[in-house]
């Protein structure tokens, strides 16, 4: 077996013709090998985390016309080293009146909410961690450990402001959740599978989703930055209103943790927008070298990231009242409506070769958003003419 066509099975294999050699059994071989595969999963995950220290520094550097971390390292390559350091060696304090075993619990589980999707993300045509048949579905049941986090936070921590920040915050995940939940049936409705690596592979046979729904994508990007808390959706950190939000009474490492599983979500919802509707590690020769897979895989998943920054160093933060009467009277109903467009048009087309159902369904597309800007365009106008009838009547 070639180890650069097939390196998971080779190790493996490798691995168990060891341990069997040293006289372990099969099982328990086969046992240490997963937990082996865990942790290097886990390993390189973290290492990507401690890289995007550096590089949303930098690009945050770039959008304000500053330098950024310029000293430690060429570049400043090696700053989240000493960043690291402080916070393992800060002081670790604990509320007195917290319920110490949830307050200490929270920032593992946010972070481990985080690791779990990796489980199912494919980042080769044979390199994942598990190929499940509901893997969309274990992808939104995860996301409820990183919900049920911010809330053991909030409480945990005996302090109104980061109770009111957890608040916020979960109200704001649990809302944006539904057009989520709602777009990613879009590639399901498409492929008629859950599964990540079927996904996958039906893009690299076939076309890219985001050709064929572009509008999913957009919402699923919206929707994973509100999922994140990241800006303009930052309302649990609302310095001016809750201090810090929920996470306002932790330091050093366990802060870190918190700090680190955002990051991570962050690259992760790349990942996951890349896997979805870009093809994933589809590129040329990545079916032959599994590893040029893991490389595309990683620089679409950058790009998905870049996408969030700028959008939160751009965008300023807006009301709570704003962000969910956004959600639930614009974009959970749009969602709805391309779902509804996608489930009546693809059965029509998808016999009729890709040339017709690629153009066909971008139109689809299309017209949703020419009735959304319609239904918006009149809501607008009917808005001015109340408002202006009741100036009128003011001034007489």
């Amino acid at each position: 077996m070639n180890f650069w066509s097939d390196p998971i099975n080779t190790i493996y294999e490798s691995l168990m013709l060891t341990f069997t050699g040293w006289g372990l059994d099969g099982a328990l071989a086969q046992i240490i090998i997963y937990v082996l595969g865990i942790l290097i999963l886990i390993t390189f995950a973290m290492i990507i985390d401690i890289l995007l220290v550096w590089v949303e520094r930098k690009v945050v550097a770039r959008f304000q016309g500053r330098l950024g971390p310029n000293r430690i390292g060429p570049f400043g390559l090696f700053q989240p080293i000493p960043d690291v350091i402080k916070l393992i060696i800060k002081e670790d304090t604990t509320p007195a009146n917290a319920d110490k075993l949830v307050y200490n619990l929270a920032p593992v589980l946010s972070l481990g909410s985080v690791l779990f999707l990796w489980a199912i993300v494919p980042l080769a045509i044979n390199i994942y961690g598990v190929d499940l048949n509901v893997a969309l579905l274990y992808m939104v049941a995860t996301g409820a450990f990183g919900t049920l986090s911010i809330i053991m936070a909030g409480w945990s921590s005996n302090n109104k402001y980061a109770l009111l920040g957890a608040f916020r915050q979960v109200a704001a995940m649990i809302s944006f959740e539904i057009p989520m939940v709602v777009v990613l049936l879009i590639p399901a409705i498409i492929t008629g599978s859950l599964s990540m690596q079927t996904i996958t592979n039906f893009q690299t046979e076939n076309f890219w989703f985001f050709l064929v729904s572009p509008l999913g994508a957009l919402l699923f990007l919206i929707s994973a930055i509100a999922e994140l808390g990241r800006s303009p959706f930052d309302l649990n950190e609302g310095e001016s209103e809750i201090v810090s939000g929920y996470h306002i009474e932790y330091s050093g490492m366990k802060f870190g943790l918190f700090y680190a599983g955002e990051m991570l979500h962050a690259f992760t919802f790349g990942g996951l927008l890349s896997v979805l509707f870009f093809g994933g590690w589809h590129g040329p020769w990545s079916s032959e070298i599994p590893f040029l897979g893991v490389v595309y895989f990683c620089a679409k998943a950058l790009f998905g990231y870049w996408l969030i920054m700028w959008v939160k160093y751009t965008v300023p933060r807006i009301r709570i009242d704003h962000m969910l009467m956004f959600n639930w009277k614009f974009l959970t109903p749009v969602s709805f409506a391309l779902l509804i467009v996608t489930a009546l048009v693809h059965p029509l087309l998808r016999d009729a070769g890709n040339w017709i159902y690629v153009p066909g369904m971008f139109l689809s597309n299309v017209l949703v958003v020419w009735v959304t800007v319609e239904v918006l365009r009149s809501r607008s106008k009917k808005d001015r003419t109340v408002a202006e009838t009741v100036q009128a009547v003011a001034h007489h």
